[in-house]
């Protein structure tokens, strides 16, 4: 049976690819971004198997809009994938605190209201997949990216808990995490640096921005096939939870797993000296 697929930040990139993957799988596509014209263009043969929405989804109310019209064109929400976002890369102090607060509204706050507008819908069905975007960044934290990392650390946080407070309606929650993919997440329309130059900073800041330069659009991550992937796993009997989508990804979440049980085994005899009696 066909899905109904409901994703954010449709108009390019990751979310742009995901829709293409599932049309080509007969499935039924609510794309929303903030240029539905532009989603709308790309598919020019979807038919009424697309539904193209405006949506920002730090806007709670055009959320509560986009949610209305999907379900009353297609009945029903059977994946969600939360993929809007962007990164705030720099060096922390060379941050101003609205830059934190605009990269959480977005890739925390923004993630959180799509899916509490959509989880009554799953709820009532007793059925759904959630797909959360997060990063290999949510793993582990870089040198440049303290704002960035801080959102995706706190994406896969709420997806742990999360699935385990959906798992009883038949809703399965799986956090996937992107190593470097060819989008334009490093663009200068997409990425975003802090302002607040700070001279003792120039060297290193300068570096973290060069090395971004060098690096777009060459990164070793296909689109398509990650979309491939989601696609397919939306159709898996028993749904991963996690996803290191990339080679490197898969490297970064191996290197995380072996640093930590280094430090517990080195602080595991400490453990038990702070329980107290009672």
């Amino acid at each position: 049976m066909s899905k109904v697929w409901f994703v954010t930040g449709a108009t390019r990139g990751i979310g742009a690819e995901i829709v293409k993957a599932a049309l080509a799988a007969g499935d039924r596509i609510v794309a929303t971004g903030r240029d539905p014209e532009k989603i709308a263009s790309a598919f020019p043969d979807a038919g009424d198997a697309l539904l193209a929405l405006p949506l920002d989804v730090t806007d709670p109310a055009q959320i509560e809009v986009a949610v209305a019209s999907a379900v009353s064109a297609f009945g029903r929400i059977d994946v969600l994938v939360n993929n809007a976002g962007y990164g705030h890369l720099g060096l922390f102090e060379e941050s101003a605190p609205g830059d934190a607060e605009r990269q959480f509204a977005t890739n925390v706050f923004g993630l959180f209201n799509v899916t509490r507008t959509v989880l009554p819908v799953m709820r009532r069905q007793r059925s759904g997949r959630i797909f959360n975007l997060s990063s290999i960044a949510g793993q582990r934290g870089g040198l440049g990216g303290s704002l960035y990392c801080a959102s995706k650390f706190a994406v896969e946080g709420f997806s742990e808990s999360l699935a385990q407070e959906v798992a009883p309606f038949g809703i399965h929650v799986t956090v996937v995490e992107p190593g470097f993919f060819r989008t334009d997440f490093l663009d200068e329309s997409s990425v975003r640096f802090g302002g607040n130059a700070i001279p003792d900073y120039a060297e290193i800041s300068s570096q973290i921005r060069a090395g971004y330069r060098e690096r777009n659009h060459r990164q070793a991550g296909d689109p398509a096939r990650l979309a491939k992937v989601i696609v397919d796993l939306s159709n898996a009997e028993k749904p991963l939870f996690r996803y290191a989508a990339g080679s490197d990804a898969a490297d970064v979440l191996e290197a995380k797993i072996v640093r930590l049980t280094g430090e517990l085994a080195a602080t595991r005899p400490l453990s038990p000296t702070t329980d107290g009696a009672f």
